[in-house]
């Protein structure tokens, strides 16, 4: 089969992450056969594989990236992510260190609710000392993740959240307020610490009423500023308080993990042809469950009894984009995305049915897909096009770089005449944030976990972004939070070293195909806030 990457950058971005000689993944076509074999061959059909291998190196369906970094690796850290939810006792914060250390060593990101931690000050009955409460325990995990990088080559990705009512509510919320100062020296060096700069953050409403507590306006005010926290709904599930680094996985279990991949709607052809890739990518991540190896003994546990797969979405702007629509959820999308739900639950069923083990209990998450999507070169998620002109900053072995994008897709429509000026992006789109929260809100109904989604916001103290506007946006965020699972938000500049910035289409149309280095080193390698998210 004859393959050629979309993008020059794609290629790039798969020869210094996942080409990998040693074990017969070379060329994308390469790893997509050695992939399929190493995860699916005990359970699946050859034909069911050879169709795999096909769609796979069609980019019609890409598994995340851990199971492409892994794929041919004597061990099989195919996981993206863990959840942990620990018990507030010196066992307890042990047990989280442990856990952290062993997750992260092996490629994973980790969440962690800390609802169950006491507050601050309270006694501590058998000692007779007082309790240091959640923050100091989420300190020294972002210190573990600080100095652990995951697998050896990613920077740490973790999450905190924190019930609305917990007494240190207040710390919480304003626990990433940076100084100015420290917000100068990320963007000079993003190694420079900053209080949780290893960690986003989110605050936890469970219930309609809960929207109406006093923190849900003080987090809207810190998050149109700063980007933090976000918000985490679980709106009459108070129990699935667990999530992933970027947020799209959802448990009520400690220890539980994601396990992911991506459908390319941009690449798919027809509803026939969707029916058929989501059903085979079902059962690959089904056979992702079984066969992965996993950091500690509770995961197993945990997998067993819950199994998980998270079946995503990329390519969804492009496939808008190709049938001249704007960011919004068709009726034609809506077709699609039933079939997606339906077919994926019907065929990870069947074959947990056929393989005689647990039955998956969720089976749909919309991670960033940010790393995947670029080897694609396609919309990341359900995210609109970034900018039709980007300067992105990546790491190339021990040193920082960039290089100027004008976005495949863009660059497409230009070349059929379209004016760069009047594609929409995600800049234009941040002076109209409720289309984009519509937009999730829309998709969520079709989607059994969460969606990993970041709305852009014009810098704080601008037009569309102002102390005048605190009170639009907190009657927004209530509108939608019944319907979805989370918001977070990222207003231009509010971090130092955000990994892409908006350039014009001539600027990055003149230095596109070259390399820079970057004088400063920005330790963030994908498009989320974090840079956490290379799913």
């Amino acid at each position: 089969m004859t393959f050629q990457f979309r993008t020059d950058f794609g290629h790039t971005v798969f020869n210094s992450k996942y080409r990998n000689t040693v074990n017969n993944c070379d060329t994308w076509p390469d790893l997509s056969e050695t992939l399929v074999r190493s995860v699916c061959s005990k359970y699946l059909e050859p034909w069911e594989q050879k169709y795999l291998v096909k769609y796979i190196t069609e980019m019609k369906f890409i598994p995340a990236g851990r199971y492409l970094y892994y794929a041919g690796r004597p061990v099989k850290f195919f996981n993206n992510c863990f959840a942990m939810i620990p018990k507030d006792s010196r066992e307890g914060w042990a047990e989280l260190g442990y856990n952290h250390f062993m997750g992260l060593m092996c490629g994973g990101g980790i969440g962690t609710y800390y609802g169950k931690i006491r507050p601050s000050g309270s006694k501590i009955n058998k000692t007779g000392g007082e309790a240091s409460g959640p923050l100091s325990l989420m300190y020294s995990m972002n210190e573990i993740g600080r100095n652990v990088r995951q697998g050896g080559a990613r920077r740490s990705a973790l999450y905190a959240s924190l019930n609305y009512d917990h007494a240190d509510i207040m710390q919480f919320i304003h626990a990433k307020d940076w100084t100015e100062e420290q917000i100068a020296n990320k963007a000079k060096d993003f190694n420079s610490i900053a209080p949780l700069d290893m960690t986003n953050i989110s605050v936890c409403y469970d219930t309609v009423d809960s929207l109406y507590h006093w923190s849900f306006e003080e987090t809207v005010k810190s998050m149109i500023k700063t980007g933090e926290p976000g918000f985490s709904f679980n709106i009459n599930k108070p129990d699935e308080v667990g999530r992933n680094a970027c947020a799209e996985f959802i448990t009520d279990r400690d220890s539980d993990l994601c396990n992911l991949g991506s459908l390319n709607l941009a690449n798919i052809n027809s509803q026939e042809e969707l029916e058929f890739v989501t059903k085979l990518a079902s059962k690959f991540l089904v056979c992702g469950s079984l066969e992965a190896d996993l950091p500690y003994e509770k995961c197993y546990k945990v997998r067993n009894e819950a199994r998980k797969i998270g079946l995503g979405l990329m390519g969804v702007h492009e496939w808008l984009l190709k049938r001249n629509s704007q960011y919004t959820v068709t009726g034609e999308l809506h077709d699609w995305l039933k079939i997606y739900k339906e077919a994926s639950k019907e065929s990870a069923d069947s074959l947990t049915n056929r393989l005689g083990v647990s039955g998956c209990v969720r089976y749909r998450s919309i991670a960033p897909a940010g790393t995947i999507s670029i080897i694609a070169g396609t919309s990341s998620g359900i995210e609109p096009i970034f900018s039709v002109g980007t300067k992105r900053r990546y790491l190339s072995g021990d040193t920082w770089k960039y290089q100027y994008i004008v976005d495949p897709l863009a660059k497409q429509l230009i070349q059929e005449g379209v004016d760069p000026d009047s594609i929409e992006t995600a800049a234009d789109l941040a002076e109209d944030p409720e289309r984009r929260i519509k937009f999730q809100a829309d998709i969520q109904q079709y989607v059994d976990m969460g969606i990993s989604s970041t709305i852009n916001l014009p810098a704080y103290g601008t037009e569309f972004n102002n102390k005048d506007l605190v009170y639009t946006y907190i009657n927004l965020f209530r509108k939608y939070a019944p319907e979805l699972r989370g918001i977070t938000c990222y207003p231009n500049g509010s971090r130092g070293g955000q990994p892409l910035t908006t350039v014009s289409y001539a600027e990055a149309l003149e230095n596109e195909g070259q390399e820079f280095e970057e004088k400063y080193n920005f330790l963030t390698e994908s498009s989320c806030p974090s840079g956490a998210c290379s799913v």
